[in-house]
């Protein structure tokens, strides 16, 4: 085969046509400077002419032939001709960097220039464009205001003629379908005014993987927690037929309160044309790297890319835990698994994970990673006494305290017959005085009753009494979901929370530490419009999870959007029994917009729609408040 190159070389250069490469110009006498600089796709042409146009191209170049040169030309482009059909050989037995040059005939056609937007423009008369992101391969990508709703969102934005746009629109309204959590949202996929956009959530507050690991690698806890989030979830879109396959670290987000969550399903692939035969090996080999670059952060190809270093060119795919120390064990043999297609070999022999359903059992199986101990404070030390423990003595002095004073005896009793008449006078003093009291008593009671029945009939003639106010169930006109600090929950659920359907529920997302939303937030609710201004008293919640560290909080507040948490007047506080919240306050407090909010929430294991951790989720409540 080396043979037949060097053949269509000599051949070449005998014709006087142009190769591809300066040499190969330099060795043919009458070659040009221009035929150097072509571009590799006009000279692939050649193989479907015949010899007489290969004559006719010679001709055209400055060679100076005779016309018996020309008949010895002619001869050796029939040969030339016959050397190129063979070219495909040639390319596929030098491996497949040449194969391009040879194979692609044809160019992609050109893509439209993106949509000439600016920040103001407004979408359906509802979206305003604020701030473009990213402008390439035909469309932009803005970050908007949802005006009616009064949230942040982001855009896709390409002119509907676009060849990717009914692909595009196919794509973001089945990922809206998926509903999953784990996934941002697309909220909208429109065409309208020879524009196709596509609206979906906007976290102002989360991360991007690529701002993760510039900091450095992550915790072993953090990245199995991730992977194992992940892949569960790249499993669950994959059973419903969507495919991500551009998941790189820019896909994925870290949130305020430490959950991983995908963007761009299926809808990235589509803006960017891409397509796979295996679309589930692709998507398990993505999340492998994401796991490789979080333990590493390196990333595992040769080439350097999203911010991360490659490895070096000559040791090819080697495991995590030798290219840096301290690597978990498990982390690492997890990764290989999950790349091991590409090279990798698995170190305890373990098969190979070629689909996201695999990969999350995989990890799933896998101890989980516990985080480290928090610090404990400085030890006090107790010393043990006749079954107790007390606390060592105080340095400050401690004054004693006084010892009981004995009661002086009695006095001696009087003898003889003076201490008999000092008996009986005594006696009758009290005799009298009990008789004195008594009547008082009964003149007191007398003249109560003629004044409460001089009161009750002097304006009337009638007795009134006094009623206790009767507590009755206030309606619920709309909710918006109340954010103080981070990012929001699920904003779309909370009507779920009045609908009178247990089945349904509004949820608070899975934290890591708790019962205290502290380190995270200062609380998670909900703002409830009455509909009018009412006498409210508290309310009762049915929650979603058990346990009794369910602590909340019931507040009045002037608007549907709230405001400072310092500027509402508390109702009351309580916490759970059971599965349920209730929440009394000291007196009736008269507002139209309520908030009920959330500070502590239980441990909850896992279950179809969120990982465990310290959640809440309330199915059904309802206000009570004072009848007029």
């Amino acid at each position: 085969m080396a043979d037949r190159s060097t053949a269509a070389v000599d051949v070449a250069n005998e014709s006087g046509a142009p190769l591809d490469g300066a040499a190969d110009a330099a060795a043919t006498p009458g070659a040009t400077i221009d035929a150097v600089d072509k571009d590799e796709t006009e000279a692939e042409p050649l193989q479907g002419r015949t010899g007489e146009d290969e004559v006719t191209t010679t001709a055209d170049t400055s060679f100076d032939a005779s016309a018996a040169d020309a008949s010895t030309a002619k001869a050796s482009s029939t040969e030339a001709t016959a050397v190129t059909e063979e070219l495909p050989e040639v390319a596929a037995s030098t491996g497949p960097l040449d194969l391009p040059k040879v194979c692609e005939t044809l160019e992609e056609p050109k893509l439209p220039e993106p949509p000439e937007l600016h920040s103001g423009h407004k979408l359906a008369r509802r979206y305003r464009l604020e701030e473009c992101v990213t402008r390439a391969d035909g469309f932009s990508s803005w970050r908007a205001v949802d005006e009616m709703l009064r949230r942040a969102v982001g855009v896709h934005i390409l002119p509907s003629d676009h060849l990717r746009a009914k692909r595009v629109l196919a794509a973001a309204r089945s990922a809206a379908l998926l509903g999953d959590p784990r996934f941002v949202q697309v909220l909208d996929a429109v065409e309208e005014d020879e524009l196709v956009y596509v609206v979906h959530e906007w976290l102002p507050d989360a991360t991007e993987l690529t701002a993760v690991l510039a900091e450095g690698p992550m915790q072993p806890y953090e990245a199995d927690h991730m992977v194992r989030q992940l892949a569960e979830a790249m499993a669950a879109a994959h059973r419903e037929g969507l495919s991500h396959l551009k998941l790189t670290p820019h896909a994925v987000l870290r949130t305020e309160g430490g959950q991983f969550r995908i963007r761009g399903l299926a809808v990235a692939a589509a803006l960017h044309g891409c397509e796979a035969d295996r679309p589930q090996r692709v998507d398990t080999e993505a999340i492998g790297a994401l796991l490789y670059a979080a333990i590493t952060q390196r990333w595992p190809y040769s080439e350097d890319a999203h911010g991360l270093v490659g490895l070096p060119r000559d040791i090819g795919l080697v495991a995590p835990d030798q290219v840096r120390a301290g690597v978990h064990r498990g982390l690492s043999e997890l990764a290989m698994r999950a790349l091991v297609n590409d090279g990798a070999t698995s170190t305890r022999q373990e098969p190979a994970c070629a689909t996201p359903e695999e990969l999350a059992k995989a990890a799933a199986g896998m101890p989980r990673v516990r985080p480290p101990e928090p610090e404990l404070g400085p030890y006090q030390r107790t010393t043990y006494q006749q079954g107790s423990y007390r606390q060592p003595p105080s340095r400050t002095p401690v004054t004693p305290a006084p010892s009981p004073v004995a009661p002086p005896p009695p006095p001696p009793a009087l003898p003889g017959r003076t201490g008999k008449a000092l008996k009986w006078a005594v006696s009758g003093l009290l005799i009298a005085a009990l008789g004195l009291g008594s009547w008082q008593v009964a003149d007191a009671f007398l003249h109560k009753d003629k004044h409460k029945s001089k009161g009750s009939t002097s304006s009337s003639g009638s007795t009134k009494t006094k009623t206790k106010p009767k507590t009755v169930p206030l309606g619920i006109q709309g909710a918006q979901e109340f954010v103080s600090k981070g990012s929001p929950q699920h904003p779309n659920d909370v009507a779920k929370t009045y609908d009178r359907d247990k089945t349904t529920y509004w949820r608070t997302s899975s934290y890591l530490a708790g019962p205290p939303l502290a380190p995270y937030k200062d609380g998670v609710g909900i703002i409830y419009d009455l509909g009018s201004a009412k006498d409210v008293t508290g309310v009762t919640a049915s929650l979603q999870y058990p346990g009794n560290r369910t602590t909340g909080a019931l507040y009045a507040t002037d608007s549907l959007q709230g405001g400072p948490l310092s500027s509402m007047k508390k109702i009351g506080g309580g916490s759970t029994q059971n599965r349920t919240l209730k929440i009394q306050g000291g007196k009736a407090v008269r507002t139209r917009y309520v908030l009920l909010w959330l500070t502590e929430l239980p441990h909850a294991p896992k279950d179809d729609f969120s990982n465990d951790g310290y959640k809440q989720g309330i199915t059904d409540l309802s206000f009570a408040g004072l009848k007029k």
